[in-house]
């Protein structure tokens, strides 16, 4: 493509482009139904499937599975499970409010409204557990680990998180991350950390889901109060990437030492808190001390940026009489951006990853335009990323490629959702998915049609191509036993 960096990036609007849980897939949402499409290589994107269904409002891709759950403009409160290779609505569930977001990972499926979460066992359907009575939640903000750890807002009036414990049903860590109201967060790849940004935007916190310390403190901006429209760890939890309503998309380094600071801390803090429990307050998930989106105070052990000794205290005094001093202190103690993008227009929306295409990191970025903008990354050294493709994922491509990747209830809140599991619809004879409604007698008696299409969906075809991410990070699924 010549002349990317020319190409309109006029305000088109009407998709909402998500990934999925591996950065190897995306959908492709719209009032005309949603789009599946595969990711290979920089310079293709394969198209694997298109719905010709009504207004979509959620189409979320179970990784490179044949799931996914969709949600409809004309039915808000109803979520469909579909086996989309075979054209089949599996199951669909119906909420007492509209569905606002979906998270899936191997073992759980949640739902999450305005007021409420509901977490299914994937492989059933089957509702293990409804948290009622939340503070409202108008976006539907919540982050579900690949370790089923979930994470929520429990504050209105600040950027207080719960992070809950969604295989085994427990309440873990609560934390106060800002002194502002929360307006992203997620987990990283392996589980380990928890990013979050208020709504002011200008820090971005990382902090350690084993203890709830803080691990970084990254600074966006100072003055000028952004709204941040994502916030994803690279898939090697190394780096942060965030994109706001501005022109500038930041991507924030992690140390790896900083983790190992953030544990040491913690029990250096019980250790003292044994001795005198007068120093409880090591946590950094207390105070609200530092700027003016403050809970989580700064630790300097846990910077590698900014400017120490007699240089920041030179620069410090210098900048007095323009910022107020716990700024000053605040932007010199907390790490400024690794690499940056400049996007050509400011006000869209968009979802940015980073995950490696032939073996290279790139900084993946979907746009509501319905364009997928790659870039170049330079792990090494950071600095700005140029631009390098452009895809145009506005309408069905010519030729879609067919792409070998190839209950009972017993909560006693269930009886707050309605159930209806629909038959599949009978394939062509002859298809792919002719061949994949094939199955044993014994299974049949054993399964319902329903249930036995489910299970059938989570599964992981075996891989022909060279894959992307190495299965011993990242083994196959494995049969999960009801409980």
């Amino acid at each position: 493509m010549s002349d990317i960096s020319q190409k309109c990036f006029g305000k088109n609007g009407g998709f909402s482009i998500s990934f999925n849980q591996d950065y190897t897939s995306l959908s492709v949402v719209s009032n005309t139904g949603y789009r599946l499409f595969s990711l290979g290589s920089v310079d293709r994107v394969d198209e694997i499937f298109c719905s010709h269904d009504e207004d979509t409002k959620i189409a979320e891709r179970l990784f490179s599975s044949s799931l996914v759950a969709v949600v409809t403009a004309s039915e808000p409160n109803k979520l469909k499970v579909c086996h989309f290779k075979k054209g089949a609505e599996i199951c669909n569930y119906g909420y007492p409010s509209e569905i606002l977001s979906v998270k899936l990972n191997r073992s759980r499926l949640v739902v999450c409204l305005v007021d409420s979460i509901y977490i299914h066992n994937i492989r059933d359907m089957r509702l293990l557990h409804s948290i009622k009575g939340m503070v409202a939640n108008p976006r539907g903000l919540c982050t579900l680990s690949l370790l089923s750890h979930l994470a929520y807002p429990v504050a209105a009036e600040c950027g207080e998180l719960q992070i809950f414990d969604a295989a085994n049903q427990l309440r873990r860590l609560k934390l106060k991350a800002h002194d502002s109201p929360l307006s992203a967060l997620n987990f990283s790849y392996n589980g380990v950390l928890l990013a979050t940004a208020s709504e002011k935007g200008t820090v971005i916190r990382v902090f350690c889901v084993k203890n709830g310390q803080k691990v970084h403190e990254f600074r966006r901006g100072v003055k000028r109060h952004v709204s941040i429209g994502s916030l994803n760890f690279s898939t090697c939890a190394s780096f942060v990437v965030a994109s706001s309503n501005t022109e500038t998309v930041h991507i924030f380094r992690i140390d790896a030492k900083a983790i190992e600071q953030a544990e040491r801390r913690c029990s250096i803090a019980l250790d003292t808190a044994g001795a005198n429990n007068n120093n409880n307050n090591n946590s950094s998930s207390s105070d609200g001390s530092s700027d003016d989106d403050g809970a989580a105070s700064t630790d300097p052990a846990t910077t590698t940026g900014g400017v120490g000794g007699w240089g920041m205290s030179f620069i410090a005094k210098a900048v007095t009489n323009y910022l107020p001093t716990n700024v000053v202190t605040d932007v010199f103690t907390q790490d400024r951006a690794y690499a940056t993008i400049q996007l050509a227009e400011a006000g869209l929306r968009y979802e940015c990853v980073m995950a490696k295409l032939e073996k290279e990191i790139r900084l993946l970025l979907a746009c509501e335009d319905g364009f997928l903008y790659i870039y170049s990354f330079e792990d090494s050294k950071g600095g700005e990323c140029k631009l390098i493709r452009a895809h145009d994922l506005r309408t069905p491509l010519h030729g879609i490629t067919e792409v070998d990747i190839g209950g009972n209830e017993n909560d006693e809140n269930t009886n707050s959702i309605n159930v209806n599991m629909t038959k599949s619809m009978l394939p062509a004879p002859g298809t792919y998915a002719g061949v994949l409604k094939g199955r044993p007698a014994d299974r049949m008696s054993a399964d319902s049609d329903w249930c036995h299409d489910l299970r059938e969906a989570v599964e992981y075809p075996v891989k022909v191509t060279v894959p992307i991410y190495d299965e011993i990070q990242f083994p196959p699924v494995k049969p999960i036993a009801v409980e």
